[in-house]
């Protein structure tokens, strides 16, 4: 059963399937048809997300065990609705002693049957960088312990990491001597900070308790994937989510290789960020990516282009910072290349040495040509990854090589562009040498390119830069504020001709503010003007002489409007203090994930504790009281417009070509921070009694259960069914964006107003009166009328969906 709409679910021990189970005739009468599971493989004991994987073979326990999935899923059919699971091909979870495959590693080394199962060099004992100080250190405090265990003594550390000892260790005495036993171990533990230069063998981005897979290797693929196949074979499960597609060694082959065996029905979509330019390769034989392509382009179509300018000089003068994003974006691929990767990529580094020596034409080349030139393309790279195998590259990764040469050689050390070209051409599979070696050196460059951009730009420059936070999101292009109406039109066009069926997300686990923080801060491209007003006077007031520096301010001011509780108000103690704590949480994370004022690594608890008291006298109303009323009268005025945003974002993502996703809790309006606090519990009673009276309270609701009963009405329209942009004449025509779907005789037509801020301020609705579209008219496309006045068909609001048989 192909999906119609979906509704992703969050499963963790206080959310679990039996929970879910209950609410399907909710999910059901809402209007969707399969749900979108986070993992449900047995993770880490106490895992709030389910990425971290322990063992792939069985159903998590603490999620019900695979007696309580399949009563969901019996649920499910009786309500003629699916299921869809998120899975993890990338990496495991190998933290606190729960991963058997792992402990194998660590007790057998190489004898193990699962050393090959992980992407290990075994040049030297596993490095295990665990420890909060060094070796010798941690024995004098005392910090390591012998235990009794089920299979006999087993190595503890700081009471909450479990390592196994060699079979010949696990009858050692309790009092045995820690040192020498340790030498004797298959591994070697050593200080946290370590890992980053250290390491051999591939973690998840630089998260040392996920350790990477080989699922390249047949073996591995089987063994990791025993239970989807058998879950899908028996019909329980309708499709998968592939997380973090691009970690993986072949990307195109391992899709191929999960389509044959999963078959033609199968619905299969990928996690894949694609940069600006870039597309979905073809071949891959999936039904699309998960939605962060869509989320970015309506994004972009809900800003207005003509605030670019005056936003970015507030940005500029309020931080001193740089208002060109392409330039925060390489400094923090240098720091991360250099103070988190740097292990990775001199392994990188020795794998193109070796193919360099293996031919001729390139053995002149010496380490520092090839680590400079590597690391100039590392910090050039404009994608997450190309999809070279060392004798083969695809079509679509030449453009990205051309990209990255273009960037890489004003970097390029002089006399060195040779260097990058040879590289290039290696990545192309044109390049000379040893096939094998040219197989591994693609590889590691490929599965080192995506962390460093991941790393770099959604985890380091989005918590630098803020220009617009709305702009700043996975998958997204802060350099470009505004994406036109015709790149969005086209972007439509191109994902129904090539993938009808991908995911259409608004909202995810990993989405750095909400659907509906953004949609509110979009309006600010359409009011710069009073915005600046509000920020210069809230400096003058509170700001200035504060101990937070004036970038993070800044960021903090838009955090405040895009985030404010919509019943929020200004003499809610009780309410301000909670969203305090909630932005707090935020803060502190945006802070340490920039790495300028403080970092995980190195908590600046002096600053981050001025930055938490800023948050706190901020939204005190004892202290700050003109403050409070303030930015509760600016949510206020700007109320119609951002509800306006809301309700063209929702309607544009249930109609146009493409498979709605629904994350948790977001049929309601979505005011989500960064994680955990998008994860936060959803209450469902609250949308179930909505939902029963008709969603009166909640026009998002009511919109979204309209468009979604008009899916499971009309299901060849939106499966099948053609799109087609109207033309769109008039003094208005740059505010709205109009198309039509038909199939079979069926008609659909859509109209949206756009980046109608300025005039919505201080309404009360989110109505644009008939006068002020003036000469615009709407010419659809499908034939079967004349043009139509824009003023009579969004006269009762920003949206209008017009059924034609």
């Amino acid at each position: 059963m192909r999906p119609r709409a979906t509704y992703r679910l969050q499963f963790h021990r206080d959310f679990p399937f039996a929970r879910a189970e209950e609410l399907v005739p909710y999910f059901a009468e809402l209007g969707i048809s399969h749900i979108y599971a986070s993992p449900v493989t047995t993770s880490r004991r106490g895992s709030q997300h389910g990425y971290d994987v322990v063992d792939p073979t069985e159903v998590d326990p603490e999620l019900g065990g695979e007696s309580a999935l399949r009563s969901l899923v019996a649920r499910l059919r009786e309500y003629e609705m699916g299921l869809i699971i998120d899975i993890v091909p990338n990496h495991m979870g190998i933290a606190g002693g729960d991963n058997a495959w792992w402990n194998d590693v660590l007790a057998r080394g190489r004898e193990s049957k699962f050393a090959d199962f992980f992407d290990i060099d075994w040049g030297d004992k596993l490095l295990l960088p665990f420890l909060g100080e060094p070796l010798a250190d941690a024995l004098e405090h005392g910090a390591l312990e012998l235990r009794t265990g089920e299979g006999g003594t087993e190595l503890w550390a700081y009471g909450e990491h479990r390592f196994p000892l060699r079979p010949d260790d696990r009858s050692a005495p309790l009092d045995s001597d820690l040192a020498e036993l340790l030498e004797r171990q298959h591994y070697r533990l050593c200080w946290w900070r370590r890992g980053n230069d250290e390491l051999h063998w591939r973690r998840f981005f630089t998260i040392s308790e996920l350790a990477s897979l080989r699922v390249h290797d047949p073996r591995v693929f089987e063994a990791t994937h025993q239970l989807v196949f058998r879950l899908h074979d028996e019909g329980l499960i309708d499709g998968v989510r592939v997380d973090h597609i691009d970690g993986l060694a072949d990307p195109a082959q391992y899709c191929r290789r999960l389509r044959e065996r999963l078959g033609p029905a199968a619905y299969i979509i990928v996690e894949k960020i694609l940069a600006p330019g870039e597309r979905l390769p073809g071949g891959w034989d999936i039904d699309g990516t998960t939605g962060y392509d869509f989320m970015e382009q309506v994004s972009g179509l809900l800003h207005n282009p003509a605030g670019e300018e005056a936003l970015g000089e507030l940005w500029v003068q309020m931080s001193g910072r740089t208002v060109d994003f392409g330039a925060e974006e390489l400094q923090a691929r240098q720091d991360m290349l250099s103070w988190e990767f740097e292990a990775q990529l001199s392994a990188c580094v020795r794998a193109f040495c070796d193919l360099a020596a293996s031919d001729e034409a390139t053995r002149p080349l010496t380490e520092g040509m090839l680590r400079r030139a590597l690391r100039v393309l590392l910090w050039s790279f404009p994608a997450y990854r190309t999809y070279g195998t060392g004798d083969f590259a695809p079509e679509s990764d030449r453009v990205l090589r051309d990209m990255a040469r273009e960037r890489a050689e004003p970097l390029a050390p002089p006399g060195e562009m040779a260097v990058i070209d040879q590289i290039l051409a290696w990545l192309a599979g044109t390049g000379p040498g040893d096939a094998n070696l040219a197989a591994d050196a693609v590889r590691r460059f490929q599965q080192l390119s995506a962390p460093i951009a991941a790393k770099a730009v959604e985890d380091t420059a989005f918590y630098r830069y803020g220009r617009l936070l709305s702009r700043n999101d996975v998958g997204f292009d802060p350099a470009r504020l505004a994406i036109g109406i015709e790149d969005f039109a086209r972007d439509c066009a191109e994902r129904t001709e090539r993938f009808p069926s991908a995911m259409l997300a608004t909202a995810t686990h990993d989405h750095k503010r909400g659907e509906d923080v953004r949609a509110r801060l979009a309006v600010l491209s359409d009011v710069p003007g009073r915005w600046r007003q509000r920020v210069e006077q809230w400096e003058r007031s509170i700001g200035e002489g504060s101990d937070v520096d004036p970038a993070d301010r800044y960021m903090l001011y838009q955090t405040l409007f895009g985030a404010w509780p919509e019943t929020l108000e200004p003499g809610d103690d009780e309410g301000l203090r909670a969203f305090a704590r909630r932005v707090a949480r935020w803060q502190e994370k945006a802070l340490r994930e920039a790495k300028l004022r403080s970092s995980w690594a190195e908590p600046d608890e002096a600053y981050e504790a001025a930055c938490r008291d800023f948050v706190e006298r901020l939204l005190d109303p004892a202290r700050s009281a003109s403050f409070v009323s303030d930015v509760a009268d600016f949510v206020r005025q700007n109320r119609a417009a951002a509800l306006s945003n809301t309700l063209a974002q929702t309607a544009l993502k249930y109609t146009v070509p493409g498979v709605p996703d629904l994350y948790q809790g977001c049929e309601l309006t979505d005011l989500s921070l960064v994680d955990p606090d998008n994860r936060r519990p959803v209450d469902y009673d609250l949308r179930r009694r909505l939902l029963a009276t008709d969603c009166s309270e909640s026009p998002k609701m009511r919109l979204i259960h309209a468009a979604l009963k008009m899916r499971s009405e009309s299901p060849e329209l939106f499966s099948g069914g053609a799109f087609a942009v109207a033309r769109v004449e008039g003094g208005r025509q740059g505010h709205v964006f109009a198309f039509s779907r038909h199939n079979g005789g069926k008609l659909l037509r859509v109209a949206v107003a756009l980046r109608s801020g300025a005039e919505l301020f201080g309404c009360s609705e989110p109505r644009m009166p008939p006068e002020w579209w003036g000469d615009t008219r709407i010419i659809f496309a499908d034939g079967a009328d004349r043009a139509q006045e824009a003023g009579a068909i969004l006269a009762h609001g920003p949206i209008s969906l017009s059924r034609v048989y």
